[in-house]
């Protein structure tokens, strides 16, 4: 048996799966400042009689680092770079405590600008008096050879509690978006690590000894140990769990527009014939853009239980969420609060869902009901805008799915899958705007838990051999080996090939279903006067995001307009 387990900002969603589908599911509120006690509840209610040792495999998602970065709640970090001649730095600052160092290597990895130690200590005794405890370093080549960074990081490490460092985001060559996610990296690292320990705690309190994974931004799992590592990793894991919900009632011949509306944010995401979207660089969130390989979707703040005020004469509703709904004792009107109000939904304390209502009708000049008819239409006007964004961009851009790039493929959505905490109430609003039929996805309120559940183990590894130099990097790490001229592209997609199933089974892959294919196969010839003195080749592979083998999707929720 599975367990699937969403942590969200408004509720921790948790499934327990057998093979034929979802044996039991629950919904528990998040507290944020206490994790421990919300994941422990849903783990109670849903465990409750059942043997603990009958669990095999425990996955994990998590929107709670993304909504730290949505309402800007992380803490500072600091960064430390190294560029070398040719680029100023100060373009990609990221944060107040960011500074540029000495040295640097070329694109072949070889050092043009020494370290300068003394500069890098007396800026880490500054770090550590202003209180900063985790810092990013970022040297422009680091991916081609490391040295600088984990000099660096040998440096400061005396001064500070963690250090992340750009070479072990990716093997990507791209200086900015590689400073923009060591600096995530570090910035919602705190965040991650509480939610880390609480995992950790509840799971040893229910007697759960099964390997545990953590949910990426690419529909693929991580170890739980790893994700505290590479923290950034995590972000955009809900929607990514969420996407991975939602694939089983999507339609193979046809593209669909998939919404997880939860408490905080709505998710978007597109499907392609029933397959997710890729972005092809990286995740961008607020204003950076990463390297962290991702899904294609997009995050809005409108929840359930977005804060609802009037400004100016002007309704507005989220970003930012200041807790539980009016109508279960929360300090802010909330839509949730609109629904109840409308006689739509039976939660809570209806007057004062109504009298919370009645207050922004008041600012507003309309009457209760329209008031809270208000709420909800411009809730579901600006979720169905922020889809034609997205699908505006898209459309100007190559499509990239998980398994193709389509070139000049335009998307035509056939129809709208929901899922969330408040889909049901929200849905048949949005088909009231929407030129698209919407449909509920089956277990529509936890469907993202079982998407957790069901995902497969996804990793990637870069290789990078100079045959002249005669040196061979991988990436995410400091492997490097040896080689000489004869050295071969068939050499090199061998050992990335054995590297990239050694990173998965360590990872907790399925040694039996890893879906591998090639992301970059690239070689050209070293030429040093009049002759070739080597070759560069470069080598990506990863393991494909998909569903686990074994276990069926969700069926309890019927679709009222089946393929």
């Amino acid at each position: 048996m599975i367990i699937g387990l969403d942590v969200g900002g408004t509720h921790t969603d948790v499934v327990l799966l057998d093979p034929s589908g979802p044996v039991e599911r629950t919904k528990v509120p998040t507290d944020e400042t206490d994790l421990f006690r919300s994941i422990l509840s849903g783990l109670d209610r849903i465990l409750d009689g059942r043997d603990p040792g009958g669990i095999e495999r425990i996955v994990l998602s998590t929107t709670l680092t993304t909504n730290a970065i949505v309402r800007d709640r992380v803490e500072p970090a600091g960064v430390l770079v190294c560029a070398g001649p040719g680029m100023d730095p100060e373009l990609f600052r990221a944060g107040p405590h960011y500074h540029r160092v000495s040295g640097a290597m070329d694109h072949r990895g070889r050092e043009i600008q020494p370290l300068d130690q003394d500069q890098i200590r007396t800026l880490a005794v500054r770090l550590g008096e202003q209180g900063i405890r985790h810092v990013a370093v970022v040297g422009k080549f680091s991916s081609r050879n490391p040295a600088h960074e984990t000099r660096i990081a040998e440096l400061i490490a005396p001064y500070v509690e963690r250090v992340f460092m750009g070479h072990r985001t990716s093997g990507n060559l791209n200086f900015p978006r590689r400073i923009a996610t060591a600096f995530l990296d570090a910035s919602v690292y705190p965040i991650h690590r509480a939610f880390f320990e609480a995992v950790g705690a509840a799971l040893r309190e229910k007697g759960l000894t099964a390997p545990v994974h953590v949910m990426k931004a690419d529909g693929g799992t991580m170890s739980l140990e790893a994700s505290i590592e590479s923290p950034g990793q995590t972000l955009l894991s809900g929607p990514a769990a969420s996407i991975m919900g939602a694939l089983p009632a999507a339609c193979t011949d046809e593209d669909v527009v998939v919404l997880d509306i939860g408490g905080t944010t709505t998710d978007i995401a597109v499907l392609v014939g029933g397959v997710p979207l890729l972005q092809p660089l990286g995740i961008e969130i607020g204003p950076f853009k990463t390297l962290i390989r991702s899904l294609e979707t997009r995050s809005i703040g409108i929840g359930g239980d977005s804060h609802v005020r009037v400004r100016e004469g002007r309704l507005e509703i989220g970003p930012d969420r200041g807790g539980p709904p009016r109508a279960l004792g929360g300090p802010e009107v909330t839509p949730t609060d609109a629904f109840v109000a409308l006689g739509e939904l039976e939660s809570g304390d209806p007057a004062l869902a109504r009298a919370g209502i009645a207050e922004i009708g008041a600012a507003l000049g309309l009457d209760e009901r329209s008031a809270a008819q208000s709420i909800v239409e411009i809730a579901c006007e600006r979720i169905l805008a922020a889809v034609d964004r997205m699908l505006a961009r898209i459309d100007g851009q190559p499509v990239y799915t998980v398994h193709e790039m389509l070139e000049g493929y335009r998307v035509r959505p056939a129809r709208i899958l929901v899922l969330g905490g408040p889909a049901e109430r929200f849905a048949p609003h949005l088909a009231a705007q929407a030129r698209l039929p919407v449909s509920l996805v089956p277990d529509w309120g936890v469907a993202n838990a079982i998407g957790a559940a069901m995902a497969r183990t996804t990793c990637e590894v870069g290789l990078v051999a100079d045959t002249e130099r005669g040196l061979v990097s991988l990436s995410n790490g400091d492997a490097q080996w040896r080689c000489d001229r004869r050295y071969t592209r068939e050499d090199a997609l061998r050992q990335a090939g054995e590297a990239l199933r050694a990173l998965a089974l360590a990872s907790g892959a399925d040694a039996e279903d890893m879906d591998m294919e090639v992301t970059e196969d690239l070689q050209f010839n070293i030429v040093n006067g009049f002759s070739t003195t080597g070759r560069n080749i470069r080598i990506g592979l990863q393991i494909k995001p998909g569903l686990i083998r074994g276990y069926r999707p969700s069926t309890s929720t019927p679709r009222s307009d089946p393929c």
